[in-house]
């Protein structure tokens, strides 16, 4: 499509897509819990992670969901981050950038220094010292394992490149791809660069190439989204060759393979197996993005005529900015204490963080309620009303 063609594009969205965008915007931040909530014992998850523990229904069961079916949340939110953004090209450039300073650097740079002041205080006790050990979290190297190891201007560097809050990442990028804006419609709308970006940006998000302020999946799904709003792609009616049904039992059984695959092979197996485990990891995210959009229109119909679950959805942020470091903090106490209990891992997965999910509900309708200031500071302004 032609740069001076944008103008003439709608710059709205259907009342369908609008409940479709505030759905899974929740469900992305719901599920981002659980991912986090992962409780194997290598707990850091990357696409072509080996757990290298026996097969189980409980290893099966969390590796399944959080390093396969939940994987397609991310790539969800941006597409929503960059469709929407591009919906007010209208409005001054000087203007947009302003108010995202407000609506996300604010918010980051608040919850970065919560989750750090959180951390330091859990450190000044010896019982809640070792749960910040044991996580792992602020680990600088094998002998600094704790914020008050760090040197002054390393803690600089937590607060502001890399907060403790270790999702906040996702906000940081985003204002990046925000203020960059300009130069990725035009990439996305170039007729010759469209072909050359997208080749790039989808190269790395194959190879899971990031670095500190951009990074493949974010670049690739933001950029996306502003294609689809500035080409007028069609959101409504799959094409054919998007028919939900198959890709939904793809993403299905590609997770199953994947999750068995990375159970049966050694820890140390090399390059070739981590590649083909991110290759179909990649695949599931696809294949995930495509059956959620235009497989579960009925499953978004029912949840957003609930009134609970609308009210309950305007508080998305609170969840996503809440709910780490905690969620890591609480299943390294919690273990200790349910370790005698049968299929205590799979348990913990589950009802941990849907704990967590409820705190971080009552917490936010408590301070909207008593201080709806700051409660917009805090949030950027999201979820102030139901």
């Amino acid at each position: 499509m032609e740069p001076a063609r944008l103008t003439q594009l709608n710059s709205t969205i259907s009342d369908s897509n609008s409940r479709k965008f505030k759905f899974w915007s929740f469900i992305s931040m719901f599920l981002l819990v659980f991912v986090h909530g992962y409780n194997l014992e290598i707990r850091y998850l990357q696409p072509f992670t080996i757990p290298g523990e026996p097969l189980n229904f409980t290893t099966f069961a969390e590796y399944f969901l959080a390093n396969g079916i939940f994987r397609f949340r991310i790539p969800m939110l941006f597409i929503i981050s960059g469709f929407l953004y591009a919906l007010h090209d209208q409005r001054p450039y000087g203007q947009r950038t302003r108010k995202r300073l407000r609506t996300l650097l604010l918010p980051y740079l608040i919850w970065s220094a919560l989750g750090f002041g959180f951390t330091w205080a859990l450190e000044m006790f010896p019982w809640s010292k070792a749960i910040v050990i044991s996580s792992q979290i602020v680990r600088l190297d094998d002998h600094r394992s704790l914020l008050h190891d760090y040197q002054w201007y390393e803690m600089i560097f937590r607060w502001l490149i890399l907060p403790v809050p270790y999702q906040l990442w996702f906000i940081r990028v985003l204002l990046v791809y925000n203020i960059a804006y300009p130069a990725i419609r035009w990439c996305v709308t170039h007729p010759v660069a469209r072909w050359v970006f997208f080749s790039i940006a989808g190269l790395m998000w194959l190879v899971t190439m990031g670095f500190v302020f951009f990074e493949g999946e974010g670049l690739l799904f933001f950029s996306l989204g502003v294609w689809i709003q500035k080409s007028n792609f069609d959101i409504d009616v799959p094409k054919k060759w998007l028919t939900p049904l198959w890709w939904g039992i793809a993403f299905v059984l590609l997770a199953a393979i994947k999750t068995v695959i990375a159970f049966r092979v050694p820890v140390n197996s090399g390059t070739g197996m981590a590649l083909g485990l991110m290759f179909l990891h990649k695949l599931v995210i696809l294949c995930g993005l495509i059956f959620a959009w235009f497989g579960c229109n009925s499953l978004v119909t029912w949840f957003m005529s609930r009134k609970w679950f609308v009210w309950m959805s305007a508080f998305a942020f609170m969840i996503y900015a809440l709910h780490a470091p905690l969620v890591a903090y609480a299943t390294s106490a919690v273990f200790p204490v349910v370790c005698h209990v049968a299929h205590y891992r799979l348990l913990t997965f589950l009802l941990l963080p849907a704990t967590i999910v409820i705190f971080a509900v009552i917490t936010g309708a408590l301070l909207r309620r008593v201080w709806p200031a700051l409660y917009g500071i805090v949030t950027g302004g999201r979820g102030l009303t139901s």
